[in-house]
């Protein structure tokens, strides 16, 4: 790789590192993720300009909330909103990152500026649907590409919602606080959901070259860590961060295939998976559970948990999973879980069985674009020895596919199956 885009790679993985710590100073700062999001841009067009020059500086995070807070006055003078606002900020003649009373590299203390974005994003004013695509925007760094995907909605649709949320909180004053104690639980299932949606981009990516992002994956456990401190006795917050850690730990085992693409949990080599992330996060679900509150996030951690029991792959318990699978489509019906529970079913008493449960109208119907849906399909049918059909499921997967490594996978299978049927 020559030094130019040696330089840019590592620029580029700077930015998407620090793009939460950064985005959610900024906001904080400035009042206003519009001008945020520009300050920031415009400091990262700097950085690709400087950094190439004179090297990438000690503190990235830092330079660039410095840089993008200038950036963002600059816009001020030159528009010449002489606001309340521009003054408050100006008159305090702040030049450097320690004039904010904050270290970015700090993650001491209960609350950052990240938690307090979370939940000013969640802020019962605004939609669910509109929470966790703006914390997902700004603190997650996502495209709204990314987000739509995720959210299994339109992209036009998507960014119609991102700013009627950013005119909402600017219009309404909502406050850049985690709220008191007694308004916790209005806004923990958004908290929550914007975390793991967070972490699920990362463990599995929605489009790039890479089947894992880390830095996001990263970001949302240390964001659970600092909910699970803020929190100590909340269930579901400790089955959240429980469920990252089992599947974090198998982040090696995901990407050991020669190629670089996918590898399915059926088939990793499960010495690679992470000893310690499993010990802390099985204790956390046991932790949880005998609270005798259970939730979805802690019936999803005892779904992986018995996964990661097994030491290979067919001494899975899939009955076991079935019965969680039960209890989780109760407390958390969605097409997805249903999804989920027909691959176990499969496993547990047979292949046309979970089959059948995949082709009814209430699954099959709100998936049909989503890529998972599609290759988990072909999968059952491939072990039916129905390769024709299989081959159209996994054609239809990759019409789905944005990411290169999975796109890699499922070429692979459906070679398989075309050799098959001498196709």
């Amino acid at each position: 790789m020559d030094e130019p885009r040696d330089v840019r790679w590592a620029i580029d993985r700077v930015f998407r590192a620090e793009h939460g710590r950064v985005i959610a100073t900024l906001i904080a700062r400035l009042r206003d993720f519009d001008l945020a999001e520009e300050a920031l841009q415009d400091a990262f067009a700097v950085a690709l300009e400087r950094w190439p020059r004179d090297g990438i500086p000690p503190n990235p995070a830092a330079w660039l909330i410095t840089t993008a807070r200038r950036k963002a006055i600059d816009t001020w003078r030159h528009e010449r909103l002489r606001t309340d606002k521009y003054a408050a900020i100006t008159q305090a003649g702040v030049e450097s990152i320690e004039d904010y009373g904050v270290d970015v590299h700090d993650d001491s203390g209960p609350v950052d500026d990240r938690l307090r974005l979370i939940f000013t994003c969640c802020h019962p004013a605004l939609s669910l649907e509109a929470q966790v695509a703006l914390t997902l925007r700004t603190l997650g760094g996502l495209s709204t590409a990314e987000i739509a995907s995720a959210l299994l909605v339109p992209e036009a649709t998507l960014g119609q919602r991102l700013s009627r949320a950013k005119r909402k909180i600017r219009d309404a004053a909502i406050p850049y606080q985690i709220p008191a104690d007694h308004l916790l639980p209005e806004r923990l299932d958004a908290v929550l959901a914007v975390v793991y949606l967070i972490f699920n981009e990362g463990y599995s990516a929605t489009a790039g070259d890479a089947v894992i992002r880390h830095e996001l994956s990263a970001e949302a456990i240390r964001l659970g860590r600092a909910l699970r401190d803020f929190m100590p006795d909340e269930p579901e917050v400790m089955g959240l961060l429980a469920l990252m850690l089992l599947h974090d730990a198998r982040r090696s085992a995901r990407l050991a295939a020669p190629d670089g693409g996918a590898v399915l949990l059926e088939a990793q080599d499960r010495s690679l998976w992470t000893h310690e992330a499993i010990v802390e996060g099985q204790a956390l679900v046991e932790r949880a559970l005998r609270i005798g509150r259970p939730g979805a996030y802690q019936l999803q951690t005892a779904i992986a948990a018995v996964h990661a029991e097994a030491a290979r792959a067919e001494e899975t318990d899939w009955p076991q999973i079935v019965a969680l699978y039960d209890l989780l489509a109760r407390a958390n019906p969605s097409p997805v879980v249903e999804l989920n529970r027909a691959v176990a079913v499969a496993m547990a008493d047979g292949l046309d069985a979970g089959l059948r449960l995949i082709d009814r109208s209430e699954v099959a119907e709100p998936l049909r674009t989503y890529r998972w849906f599609h290759a988990a399909r072909a999968d059952l049918l491939r072990r039916l020895g129905r390769f024709s059909e299989a081959a159209g499921g996994y054609a239809r997967a990759l019409e789905l596919t944005e990411n290169a490594a999975e796109r890699g996978y499922l070429q692979r299978r459906l070679a398989e199956v075309r050799r098959e049927t001498g196709s």
